[in-house]
Protein backbone atom coordinates (compact mmCIF):
# COMPACT_ATOMS: atom_id res chain seq x y z
CA UNK A 1 0.00 0.00 0.00
CA UNK A 2 1.47 3.67 -0.87
CA UNK A 3 1.98 5.96 1.66
CA UNK A 4 -1.26 8.61 0.11
CA UNK A 5 -3.04 5.23 0.03
CA UNK A 6 -2.41 4.22 3.83
CA UNK A 7 -3.74 7.94 4.97
CA UNK A 8 -6.91 7.71 3.05
CA UNK A 9 -8.07 4.95 5.79
CA UNK A 10 -11.30 6.29 6.70
CA UNK A 11 -13.57 5.42 10.23
CA UNK A 12 -17.43 4.13 8.57
CA UNK A 13 -18.51 4.71 12.27
CA UNK A 14 -21.30 1.76 13.39
CA UNK A 15 -22.35 0.25 16.78
CA UNK A 16 -22.42 -3.77 17.18
CA UNK A 17 -26.24 -3.95 17.18
CA UNK A 18 -27.03 -1.93 14.42
CA UNK A 19 -23.83 -2.60 11.37
CA UNK A 20 -25.89 -5.68 10.13
CA UNK A 21 -29.19 -3.48 10.28
CA UNK A 22 -26.92 -0.62 7.83
CA UNK A 23 -27.95 -1.22 3.97
CA UNK A 24 -26.57 1.44 3.41
CA UNK A 25 -22.87 0.21 4.33
CA UNK A 26 -21.91 -2.91 2.05
CA UNK A 27 -22.69 -0.07 -0.67
CA UNK A 28 -20.84 2.52 0.91
CA UNK A 29 -17.85 0.14 1.78
CA UNK A 30 -17.66 -1.03 -1.97
CA UNK A 31 -17.86 2.53 -3.09
CA UNK A 32 -14.78 3.36 -0.98
CA UNK A 33 -12.33 0.38 -2.00
CA UNK A 34 -13.39 1.87 -6.12
CA UNK A 35 -12.20 5.49 -4.79
CA UNK A 36 -9.44 4.61 -3.18
CA UNK A 37 -9.95 4.46 0.12
CA UNK A 38 -9.34 2.00 3.02
CA UNK A 39 -12.64 1.82 5.03
CA UNK A 40 -13.25 0.40 8.02
CA UNK A 41 -16.42 0.16 10.28
CA UNK A 42 -15.60 0.73 13.87
CA UNK A 43 -18.08 0.70 16.97
CA UNK A 44 -18.08 4.26 18.42
CA UNK A 45 -18.27 3.03 21.95
CA UNK A 46 -15.25 0.23 21.46
CA UNK A 47 -12.82 1.93 23.24
CA UNK A 48 -9.74 -0.17 21.53
CA UNK A 49 -10.62 1.69 18.24
CA UNK A 50 -7.37 4.56 17.66
CA UNK A 51 -9.17 7.12 15.77
CA UNK A 52 -6.66 9.14 15.38
CA UNK A 53 -5.20 6.54 12.60
CA UNK A 54 -7.78 7.66 10.35
CA UNK A 55 -8.21 10.55 8.02
CA UNK A 56 -12.10 10.94 8.13
CA UNK A 57 -14.22 9.70 10.97
CA UNK A 58 -18.16 9.93 9.25
CA UNK A 59 -21.05 8.87 11.06
CA UNK A 60 -22.55 5.84 9.10
CA UNK A 61 -25.11 3.89 12.02
CA UNK A 62 -24.30 4.89 15.56
CA UNK A 63 -27.97 3.96 16.23
CA UNK A 64 -27.97 3.68 19.70
CA UNK A 65 -26.77 6.37 20.93
CA UNK A 66 -29.65 8.43 21.86
CA UNK A 67 -30.03 6.87 25.67
CA UNK A 68 -26.25 7.42 25.86
CA UNK A 69 -26.14 11.13 24.82
CA UNK A 70 -23.73 12.47 27.40
CA UNK A 71 -21.33 9.63 26.50
CA UNK A 72 -21.91 10.15 22.44
CA UNK A 73 -20.97 13.89 22.51
CA UNK A 74 -17.78 12.88 24.53
CA UNK A 75 -16.94 10.84 21.94
CA UNK A 76 -17.59 13.42 19.17
CA UNK A 77 -15.63 15.98 21.30
CA UNK A 78 -12.60 13.52 21.13
CA UNK A 79 -13.07 12.32 17.36
CA UNK A 80 -12.65 16.43 16.64
CA UNK A 81 -9.16 16.42 18.12
CA UNK A 82 -8.11 13.12 17.02
CA UNK A 83 -9.54 13.37 12.84
CA UNK A 84 -11.85 15.17 10.61
CA UNK A 85 -15.32 14.57 12.10
CA UNK A 86 -18.10 14.38 9.07
CA UNK A 87 -20.73 15.84 9.85
CA UNK A 88 -18.46 18.55 11.80
CA UNK A 89 -19.81 18.14 15.66
CA UNK A 90 -20.79 22.22 15.55
CA UNK A 91 -24.09 20.61 13.17
CA UNK A 92 -24.63 17.58 14.93
CA UNK A 93 -25.05 19.39 18.03
CA UNK A 94 -27.57 21.41 16.27
CA UNK A 95 -29.13 18.94 14.56
CA UNK A 96 -29.36 16.28 17.59
CA UNK A 97 -32.14 18.57 18.98
CA UNK A 98 -35.60 18.97 16.89
CA UNK A 99 -35.75 22.57 18.55
CA UNK A 100 -34.59 23.38 14.98
CA UNK A 101 -37.51 23.65 13.88
CA UNK A 102 -37.82 26.79 15.09
CA UNK A 103 -34.83 27.95 14.00
CA UNK A 104 -36.09 27.11 10.35
CA UNK A 105 -39.60 28.04 10.76
CA UNK A 106 -37.52 31.44 11.67
CA UNK A 107 -36.12 31.58 8.36
CA UNK A 108 -39.10 31.00 6.18
CA UNK A 109 -39.19 27.73 5.77
CA UNK A 110 -42.01 25.80 5.89
CA UNK A 111 -42.40 22.82 8.76
CA UNK A 112 -44.66 20.77 10.46
CA UNK A 113 -46.38 23.00 13.30
CA UNK A 114 -44.63 22.29 16.76
CA UNK A 115 -45.50 23.04 20.18
CA UNK A 116 -42.23 22.32 22.19
CA UNK A 117 -42.92 21.20 25.86
CA UNK A 118 -40.26 21.64 28.28
CA UNK A 119 -38.84 18.94 31.68
CA UNK A 120 -40.63 20.80 34.74
CA UNK A 121 -43.68 21.73 32.65
CA UNK A 122 -47.20 20.11 33.61
CA UNK A 123 -47.84 17.79 31.32
CA UNK A 124 -51.75 17.59 31.49
CA UNK A 125 -51.74 21.33 31.34
CA UNK A 126 -49.83 21.43 28.50
CA UNK A 127 -51.42 18.60 26.52
CA UNK A 128 -54.88 20.39 27.03
CA UNK A 129 -53.71 23.70 25.61
CA UNK A 130 -52.40 22.14 22.79
CA UNK A 131 -55.65 19.98 22.17
CA UNK A 132 -57.91 23.55 22.43
CA UNK A 133 -55.56 25.91 20.94
CA UNK A 134 -56.02 26.93 16.87
CA UNK A 135 -52.95 26.11 14.98
CA UNK A 136 -50.68 28.40 14.68
CA UNK A 137 -46.72 29.25 14.48
CA UNK A 138 -44.35 27.83 17.00
CA UNK A 139 -44.45 27.85 20.06
CA UNK A 140 -47.89 28.27 20.15
CA UNK A 141 -49.07 25.38 17.55
CA UNK A 142 -51.86 23.75 18.37
CA UNK A 143 -53.72 20.97 17.17
CA UNK A 144 -56.01 23.24 14.82
CA UNK A 145 -58.67 20.79 12.77
CA UNK A 146 -56.47 17.39 12.61
CA UNK A 147 -58.42 14.43 14.27
CA UNK A 148 -55.27 12.97 15.50
CA UNK A 149 -51.77 14.28 17.06
CA UNK A 150 -48.68 12.92 17.51
CA UNK A 151 -46.21 12.65 20.55
CA UNK A 152 -42.31 12.55 20.28
CA UNK A 153 -39.30 13.53 22.32
CA UNK A 154 -37.35 16.39 20.84
CA UNK A 155 -34.04 14.38 20.76
CA UNK A 156 -34.89 10.92 19.39
CA UNK A 157 -34.13 8.44 15.80
CA UNK A 158 -35.78 5.98 14.24
CA UNK A 159 -39.30 6.79 15.35
CA UNK A 160 -38.65 5.71 19.21
CA UNK A 161 -40.93 6.67 21.76
CA UNK A 162 -43.50 8.23 18.93
CA UNK A 163 -46.48 7.85 19.07
CA UNK A 164 -50.10 8.89 17.65
CA UNK A 165 -53.24 9.55 18.73
CA UNK A 166 -57.07 10.18 18.70
CA UNK A 167 -57.83 13.87 19.80
CA UNK A 168 -61.29 12.75 20.47
CA UNK A 169 -60.60 9.81 22.07
CA UNK A 170 -60.43 10.11 25.71
CA UNK A 171 -59.03 7.07 26.79
CA UNK A 172 -56.15 7.64 24.26
CA UNK A 173 -55.70 11.17 25.67
CA UNK A 174 -55.28 9.45 28.53
CA UNK A 175 -52.44 7.51 27.67
CA UNK A 176 -50.70 10.33 25.70
CA UNK A 177 -50.66 12.40 28.74
CA UNK A 178 -48.80 9.26 30.38
CA UNK A 179 -46.29 9.26 27.18
CA UNK A 180 -45.71 13.19 27.79
CA UNK A 181 -45.29 12.88 31.17
CA UNK A 182 -42.99 9.98 31.06
CA UNK A 183 -40.54 12.05 28.74
CA UNK A 184 -40.59 15.15 31.03
CA UNK A 185 -40.21 13.18 34.08
CA UNK A 186 -37.36 11.78 31.86
CA UNK A 187 -35.72 15.04 31.39
CA UNK A 188 -36.92 15.21 27.96
CA UNK A 189 -37.83 17.86 26.21
CA UNK A 190 -41.11 16.69 24.36
CA UNK A 191 -42.79 17.87 20.65
CA UNK A 192 -46.77 17.85 20.06
CA UNK A 193 -47.57 17.96 16.49
CA UNK A 194 -51.05 17.46 14.11
CA UNK A 195 -50.79 13.68 12.52
CA UNK A 196 -51.37 14.52 9.23
CA UNK A 197 -53.42 12.80 7.49
CA UNK A 198 -51.48 12.77 4.16
CA UNK A 199 -48.97 10.38 5.21
CA UNK A 200 -50.85 7.69 5.55
CA UNK A 201 -51.76 7.68 1.27
CA UNK A 202 -48.68 9.61 0.38
CA UNK A 203 -46.12 8.78 3.34
CA UNK A 204 -42.70 11.33 3.20
CA UNK A 205 -40.89 12.06 0.85
CA UNK A 206 -36.99 12.04 2.06
CA UNK A 207 -34.51 14.47 -0.72
CA UNK A 208 -30.80 13.19 -0.07
CA UNK A 209 -28.46 16.04 -0.63
CA UNK A 210 -24.39 14.83 -1.15
CA UNK A 211 -21.60 17.12 -0.90
CA UNK A 212 -23.99 20.33 -1.26
CA UNK A 213 -26.02 18.84 -4.03
CA UNK A 214 -29.13 16.91 -4.11
CA UNK A 215 -28.46 13.32 -5.09
CA UNK A 216 -31.75 11.29 -4.90
CA UNK A 217 -35.10 10.82 -3.57
CA UNK A 218 -37.09 8.08 -1.77
CA UNK A 219 -40.82 7.58 -0.81
CA UNK A 220 -40.97 6.13 2.96
CA UNK A 221 -44.45 4.61 4.11
CA UNK A 222 -46.25 5.71 7.16
CA UNK A 223 -44.48 4.75 10.63
CA UNK A 224 -46.91 5.80 13.27
CA UNK A 225 -50.07 3.69 13.10
CA UNK A 226 -52.70 4.01 15.20
CA UNK A 227 -52.76 1.89 18.61
CA UNK A 228 -49.35 0.72 17.88
CA UNK A 229 -47.38 -0.07 20.23
CA UNK A 230 -44.05 2.12 21.09
CA UNK A 231 -41.41 1.01 18.82
CA UNK A 232 -38.91 -1.51 20.61
CA UNK A 233 -35.78 -1.95 18.66
CA UNK A 234 -33.73 0.77 17.38
CA UNK A 235 -36.06 1.77 14.79
CA UNK A 236 -39.66 1.34 13.16
CA UNK A 237 -39.71 -0.88 10.11
CA UNK A 238 -39.31 1.08 7.28
CA UNK A 239 -41.26 0.56 3.30
CA UNK A 240 -39.28 2.24 1.15
CA UNK A 241 -39.33 2.90 -2.46
CA UNK A 242 -37.52 5.45 -4.97
CA UNK A 243 -39.22 8.72 -5.83
CA UNK A 244 -39.54 11.61 -8.13
CA UNK A 245 -40.25 14.88 -5.90
CA UNK A 246 -42.47 17.13 -6.90
CA UNK A 247 -41.20 20.65 -8.01
CA UNK A 248 -42.76 22.04 -4.92
CA UNK A 249 -40.55 19.64 -3.05
CA UNK A 250 -37.62 20.27 -4.68
CA UNK A 251 -37.66 24.18 -4.53
CA UNK A 252 -38.40 23.85 -0.21
CA UNK A 253 -36.17 20.69 0.21
CA UNK A 254 -33.40 23.19 -1.65
CA UNK A 255 -34.59 26.01 0.70
CA UNK A 256 -33.85 23.41 4.17
CA UNK A 257 -30.91 22.62 2.92
CA UNK A 258 -29.87 26.25 2.99
CA UNK A 259 -31.26 27.01 5.78
CA UNK A 260 -28.61 24.65 7.57
CA UNK A 261 -25.95 26.45 9.55
CA UNK A 262 -22.28 27.21 8.21
CA UNK A 263 -20.46 25.55 5.36
CA UNK A 264 -22.41 22.82 3.10
CA UNK A 265 -22.51 19.28 5.01
CA UNK A 266 -21.03 15.97 3.20
CA UNK A 267 -24.68 14.84 3.44
CA UNK A 268 -28.02 15.87 4.43
CA UNK A 269 -31.51 14.20 4.39
CA UNK A 270 -34.63 16.43 4.62
CA UNK A 271 -37.79 14.45 5.12
CA UNK A 272 -40.94 16.23 3.77
CA UNK A 273 -44.48 15.31 4.38
CA UNK A 274 -48.03 17.22 2.34
CA UNK A 275 -49.69 19.58 5.00
CA UNK A 276 -53.69 19.88 4.97
CA UNK A 277 -52.99 22.81 2.01
CA UNK A 278 -51.68 20.04 -0.61
CA UNK A 279 -48.30 21.91 0.10
CA UNK A 280 -44.94 20.12 1.12
CA UNK A 281 -43.70 21.22 4.92
CA UNK A 282 -40.54 20.21 6.59
CA UNK A 283 -40.85 17.27 9.32
CA UNK A 284 -37.20 16.43 10.07
CA UNK A 285 -33.57 17.41 8.62
CA UNK A 286 -30.99 14.41 9.79
CA UNK A 287 -27.83 15.44 9.59
CA UNK A 288 -26.05 12.98 11.98
CA UNK A 289 -26.26 9.50 11.04
CA UNK A 290 -29.46 9.04 8.50
CA UNK A 291 -29.91 5.76 5.89
CA UNK A 292 -29.32 7.59 2.81
CA UNK A 293 -30.95 4.95 0.83
CA UNK A 294 -27.99 4.30 -1.77
CA UNK A 295 -29.73 1.75 -3.57
CA UNK A 296 -32.69 3.96 -4.71
CA UNK A 297 -30.35 6.57 -6.08
CA UNK A 298 -27.97 5.03 -8.93
CA UNK A 299 -24.23 6.27 -8.52
CA UNK A 300 -25.36 7.97 -4.74
CA UNK A 301 -22.90 5.49 -2.63
CA UNK A 302 -19.99 6.72 -4.99
CA UNK A 303 -20.85 10.43 -4.97
CA UNK A 304 -20.20 9.84 -1.48
CA UNK A 305 -17.17 8.05 -1.43
CA UNK A 306 -15.71 10.72 -3.99
CA UNK A 307 -17.07 13.93 -2.24
CA UNK A 308 -15.41 12.09 1.51
CA UNK A 309 -11.88 11.90 -0.32
CA UNK A 310 -12.28 15.09 -1.61
CA UNK A 311 -12.89 16.61 1.24
CA UNK A 312 -9.75 14.66 3.34
CA UNK A 313 -7.12 14.83 -0.14
CA UNK A 314 -6.37 18.12 0.59
CA UNK A 315 -4.80 17.53 4.53
CA UNK A 316 -3.12 14.95 3.17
Amino acid sequence: MSAVAANLRVALVTARDSLALDEDMPLLLAACRAAGLNADTPCWDDPSVEWQRYAAVALRSPWNYVPRLAEFRRFLAHIETASALFNPRALIDWSLDKHYLADLAADGVATVPTRFVEPGARAELALGEFLHAPRGATPHAGIGTAAEFVIKPSIGAGSKDAARYVAADAAECVRAQAHLARLLADGRSAMLQPYLASVDARGETALIYIDGRFSHAIRKGPLLHRGADHVAGLFAAEQISAREPSKDEGRLGKAAFNAIPGPAPLYARVDLIEADNGAPCVLELELVEPSLFFAHGEGAAQRYAQALKARIEPAL
